[in-house]
């Protein structure tokens, strides 16, 4: 490793976990730093499933444009939180001070 560049290691302490969408099944891997940051990785399958992302591609030809988020995966991603299985990095850190 260059000594310009430095190791991401904020997965280590709390790595993404798996989350479903309740409309589509899009299953994602997911991360939330805060209530307002929000990381997703989606993988071929789930990108297939999601008809938000497949509207967007329609509207913006097969170009492909800017796929920013999918309202439906950013509400499962919220109940995850509100029933406890993807926890907040930001709370987890203050509750262990």
């Amino acid at each position: 490793m260059s000594p310009s560049s430095r190791q991401d290691n904020r997965l280590d302490e709390m790595p993404m976990a798996a989350v479903a969408c309740r409309t589509c099944g899009a299953q994602v891997l997911a991360r939330k730093s805060s209530w307002n940051q929000t990381s997703v990785q989606w993988n071929a399958d789930a990108t297939a499933r999601c008809p938000e992302r497949a509207e967007a591609q329609k509207m913006s030809g097969q170009g492909g444009g800017v796929f920013l988020a999918c309202a439906a995966l950013s509400e499962s991603i919220l109940d995850a939180v509100r029933h406890g299985d993807l926890a907040i990095v930001d709370e987890m850190a203050r509750a262990a001070t």
